[in-house]
């Protein structure tokens, strides 16, 4: 009834829940640029200063065949102007650093997403979202104050416990319990779209202020777009029909009814309307990881499609992180690497309704994987610069795609009463490879290629994994664990591909027989 169509009033509340996704993404990404590593030398050398991977003579100093650390350095303001990276000297040895603080802020985000999921479930989406949108403004801001790292790093940690993580993640669940099962694919994508906007915002504002301290704090203000939230976004009615308080439920689904042009009296909405519109709502909270792992198959299916989750936010992530060691303005390239995103989004949705959830995902991970290592590869030498870029920018379409479609694919691959557990796995997941990227890019200083190397070998095999799962496209959606263990018996696309070639072959000899 008031959800089955995508109105005036979904459209409004679906602009509020974005904007969740919008402020996260700029927190998660701000670092590339408060973090800004600038070309330096060390001041005790004559050496000119060079950009690229640590050069032994920005480091350590030769005297008298005796070496020694360098204990002061010279850093390029082509780019960058005043950073964290600059400010407290994390080079050389001190490097590691700034990978950290960023990892911490992953870890932050892996504890809080399922502190904030339960909180969300006993106490409201609502009241989640605005006490955390509260929290991420005050943190954001608070970061820009900073002035040890110490103090930076623990700052950043709390914004991504207390604030970011569930910012995004209310704002999420409130969209796809507000719309019918036919537009959350699209609605999914939106928040896709709106998470690359925010590190597009990043970018420009990257370039604009030299000063990391003002930085951070144009990034922290940027949570006033969440203080309205208060007012304008309503809780959501299965939430709140799950709870037993069933008049709010009818109440908000009748403003729903009548800003879609539609006039339903309070008293036609019954409980028995409500119980059948959210009949899932009770069975969802009756099962969970434990149960689902009781199963062969899903807990199969979970470990494949965990694995998933954990490569395309290690790539995702990985690229995005790395984007500055593109030849060219820093800036620029994670610009760059962020509006790519955006035609994975329009035309990945269009792919999965006709060729499959299953095969698109596959050939978009491969294929990525597949560059990201062809990518490490390419020499930076009369122009192959240039190259090198357009493949990078080829790869992150190419996961962001599949990005894209892992939450939808989860969804429809597990049974109602434990959906909400394995997608909350996933996500795990993601947050425990979102916080291992920072650490994977410093085996560069080993050698260029490594990280690449990593992140495209882990996709292709995700890629492969991904494989050996069932085809969800035009399937019902299971309901019990039983339903659950039973669907997709013996699909995997290599079983479709012989399938198809019997088909075939059959096919042939009844048209040869006389």
């Amino acid at each position: 009834m008031w959800a089955e169509r995508f109105g005036k009033y979904q459209a409004r509340q679906y602009l509020l829940h974005v904007l969740a996704a919008y402020t996260c993404s700029i927190h998660l990404l701000s670092q590339n640029t408060v973090g800004g590593k600038p070309a330096y030398s060390c001041v005790d050398t004559n050496v000119s200063i060079t950009n690229g991977t640590e050069p032994d003579n920005s480091c350590f100093i030769w005297t008298d065949n005796i070496t020694t650390s360098c204990q002061s350095w010279k850093y390029d303001t082509k780019y960058y102007g005043n950073t964290i990276v600059t400010q407290w000297d994390l080079v050389c040895d001190r490097r590691w650093l700034e990978s950290f603080a960023q990892t911490v802020y992953m870890i932050g985000v892996l504890i809080g997403s399922p502190i904030h999921g339960s909180m969300a479930d006993k106490y409201g989406r609502k009241r989640v979202l605005c006490i955390t949108a509260t929290i991420q403004l005050f943190l954001g801001v608070a970061v820009s104050f900073c002035n040890s790292y110490n103090l930076y790093v623990s700052a950043r940690f709390f914004l991504g416990l207390l604030g970011a993580s569930g910012t995004y993640l209310t704002g999420f669940v409130l969209t796809m319990e507000m719309v019918s099962s036919r537009h959350r694919s699209f609605c999914g994508f939106g928040f896709q779209f709106a998470f690359a906007s925010g590190v597009m915002t990043v970018a420009a504002w990257g370039y604009a202020i030299k000063d990391w301290n003002i930085l951070q704090l144009v990034y922290g203000l940027h949570g006033l777009l969440l203080i309205g939230h208060w007012w304008f976004v309503d809780e959501s009615p299965r939430w709140l029909y799950s709870r037993g308080r069933i008049q709010e439920s009818k109440q908000i689904i009748q403003k729903a009814v009548a800003v879609n042009g539609q006039d339903i009296p309070l008293a036609s909405v019954s409980e028995e309307k409500l119980a059948t519109m959210f009949s899932s709502c009770d069975s969802a909270e009756t099962l969970g990881l434990f149960d689902l792992l009781k199963k062969p198959r899903l807990r199969a299916r979970l470990l494949n499609a965990c694995f998933s989750w954990f490569a395309n936010s290690f790539v995702y992530y990985g690229l995005s992180f790395n984007s500055a060691a593109l030849e060219g303005n820093p800036h620029l390239m994670l610009f760059l690497v962020s509006v790519v995103e955006l035609p994975a989004y329009v035309f990945t949705p269009l792919l999965v309704d006709r060729i499959g959830r299953r095969c698109t995902m596959s050939i978009f991970m491969l294929f990525g994987g597949v560059i990201c290592i062809v990518s490490a590869n390419i020499p930076k030498d009369f122009g192959m610069g240039l190259v090198q870029i357009s493949t990078v920018l080829t790869g992150k379409l190419l996961i962001s795609g599949s990005f894209g479609i892992i939450y939808n694919y989860t969804a429809e691959l597990f049974p109602t009463v434990v959906r909400n557990s394995a997608i909350g796995a996933g996500t795990m997941m993601a947050g425990l490879s979102g916080a291992l990227s920072p650490v994977v890019l410093l085996l560069d200083s080993i050698g260029p290629s490594i990280p690449s190397t990593v992140f495209g070998g882990t996709a292709m095999m995700a890629g492969f994994s991904a494989l050996l799962l069932p085809e969800t496209l035009n399937k019902p959606i299971c309901e019990t664990l039983d339903e659950g263990e039973e669907f997709g018996k013996g699909d995997t696309f290599f079983a479709a591909c012989l399938s198809k070639m019997d088909k075939d072959r059959n096919r042939q000899s009844n048209m040869s027989d006389p």
